[in-house]
């Protein structure tokens, strides 16, 4: 699946030194390597203090936060050990990666751990804490001890999972394949990068699920010594939320879920309909772009603009710009603006200026900015999707789906194909049957939803809304980002219920699926690129 996470910046570096926070963050002592920063996980603390959402006697030991978390402001790093397989506490463990802002609020106003997570699977969560901090209204931040965390195998968490460092190196082969033997070209890749993922990790693989990030979450938990948690997160996130809610629904106190994974459609179906929810977004931003022709000059008609964009991609398909953006890379780049439109006057510009003058600079920005590809995060991506479910195993299957697609919705059917192509030929076999989403003995869930989002599409969503009687939907009307809060431009009607619900627990009470509207964030206009 075109990866289920909002963007956040990439952020590295956790060393040492004590800090002084809220409650949660007690001084470790001694301790100044990362080995020594690492605790137990399930079970540890939980009962000590049961019943308390507060930390009081954390088990984790926090050290100041070094390199880009730092300079963001983050002030608390930690690690901790959890099994990696939950069946087998005693055996080999892994170590994950947090990052918290304490609250600042009175300890009497405190509301307890936030657990913060942007998606993916793969998507890096140390820098989101941050950002969250940052997005909400102040006084609503300074109640929450914001969490952020690396999933297993992510990022900072160890082991980081890596099958082919050099897999998107270089010019990679047209995602659209000319004829039999090109498609099989791209089939001998996805086959040699699970062939990979298993030399190099067969260990790992069959604990890398959704339900194993879940448990993941609840070690967290556990850790800080509190009966509940509160969690806000996006995409994947969404998923992640949806699981751990049906293991451990007396554990959760608040949840927000923003742009919200199909949990009936996983994983396989959901890429399909994230095709036709991509193509969609596609023709929106060529007819912003044919709307802005005296800036653009790249037609004056949607239809006109498309041309203009499949004459590039032919261009940079016979020959790379500076050897190293083909079309591949070209689709990757212009991916992201379905993602987020205020990219859409840059993409724009690199297309006119690439087009009508020849130059180069602007699209080799708009690629290194928006177009690179992580492949820790790709290597998680399908550890977790290719073992959270079975896919198909035939290619014919894959094949005759993927053309069907093609006939209507172009722009992802093959890129999102090959995306996942690797799930074929995955080494673990995952379960038939995803885990059934229960929304039974759940507090009130606030979920937040534009109408276009394509990498979550809005069916899908209310699909989720309804296993989750106690959700209650704000529905951003034409709202196209993948993410509705935290927006920049900010969206003021979503964050008033945001802030709202995290503040004193309110929800919209309107009946149905559409518990509450607000409009969408107007598009941008030239030169209000990000």
């Amino acid at each position: 699946m075109a990866a289920l996470a909002v963007s956040a910046a990439a952020l590295t570096g956790i060393t040492a030194c004590t800090t002084a926070g809220s409650a949660a963050s007690a001084p470790s002592g001694q301790g100044t390597q990362a080995s020594q920063a690492t605790q137990s996980g399930p079970g540890t603390q939980s009962a000590r203090q049961a019943g308390s959402i507060i930390p009081a006697h954390s088990a984790l030991h926090w050290h100041s936060c070094a390199g880009q978390l730092a300079q963001e402001g983050v002030p608390d790093c930690a690690m901790l050990s959890v099994p990696v397989n939950y069946a087998d506490p005693g055996g080999r463990h892994l170590s994950l990666a947090l990052d918290m802002i304490p609250a600042t609020a009175p300890r009497s106003q405190q509301q307890g751990i936030m657990l913060v997570n942007p998606g993916g699977p793969g998507g890096d969560g140390l820098p989101l804490a941050a950002e969250v901090a940052q997005g909400l209204s102040s006084g609503v931040a300074a109640d929450y001890d914001i969490v952020g965390f690396d999933p297993r195998g992510v990022g900072s968490s160890v082991p980081e999972l890596s099958c082919d460092p050099g897999f998107f190196s270089g010019v990679r082969p047209n995602y659209i394949p000319a004829d039999p033997a090109a498609e099989q070209v791209l089939i001998n890749r996805a086959k040699m990068y699970a062939a990979d993922c298993q030399q190099k990790s067969g260990w790992l693989l069959p604990y890398m699920t959704t339900q194993d990030v879940a448990r993941d979450m609840d070690s967290i938990r556990a850790a800080f010594g509190v009966s509940q948690l509160n969690y806000y997160a996006f995409s994947y996130g969404t998923y992640i939320g949806q699981v751990y809610a049906t293991l451990f629904p007396s554990r959760v106190r608040r949840m927000v879920l923003d742009s919200t994974v199909d949990p009936t459609a996983v994983w396989y179906t959901d890429n399909i309909g994230q095709d036709y929810a991509f193509q969609g977004r596609m023709e929106a931003f060529f007819a912003w772009v044919a709307r802005y022709d005296g800036t653009y000059r790249l037609g004056g008609t949607a239809a006109q603009v498309q041309a203009s964009w499949y004459r590039a991609r032919n261009q940079v398909l016979a020959h790379p710009v500076n050897g190293i953006i083909g079309a591949d890379e070209f689709d990757d780049t212009f991916l992201q603006g379905g993602y987020l439109d205020e990219l859409w006057p840059g993409l724009a510009q690199a297309l006119s200026s690439y087009l009508n003058s020849g130059q180069t600079a602007a699209m080799v920005t708009q690629y290194e900015g928006n177009g690179t590809q992580n492949e820790n995060e790709f290597a998680v991506y399908n550890a977790v999707q290719c073992a959270d479910v079975s896919w198909p195993r035939s290619w014919a299957r894959w094949n005759s789906d993927t053309e069907q697609v093609f006939k209507t919705a172009p722009f992802q059917a093959w890129d999102n194909a090959w995306f996942n192509a690797a799930c074929a030929f995955w080494p673990v076999p995952g379960p038939a049957h995803p885990p059934q989403i229960k929304g039974t003995g759940l507090p009130g869930i606030l979920m937040l939803q534009g109408t276009l989002d394509p990498a979550t599409p809005y069916a899908g969503a209310q699909d989720a809304h309804k296993l989750l009687p106690s959700a209650r939907m704000v529905v951003v009307v034409g709202g196209g980002n993948h993410g509705q809060s935290l927006e920049q431009p900010s969206n003021s009607c979503v964050e008033g219920y945001l802030n709202a619900y995290l503040a004193t627990g309110a929800l919209p009470q309107a009946p149905g699926l559409t518990n509450a509207t607000c409009p969408a964030v107007p598009a941008p206009t030239p030169g209000t690129s990000q």
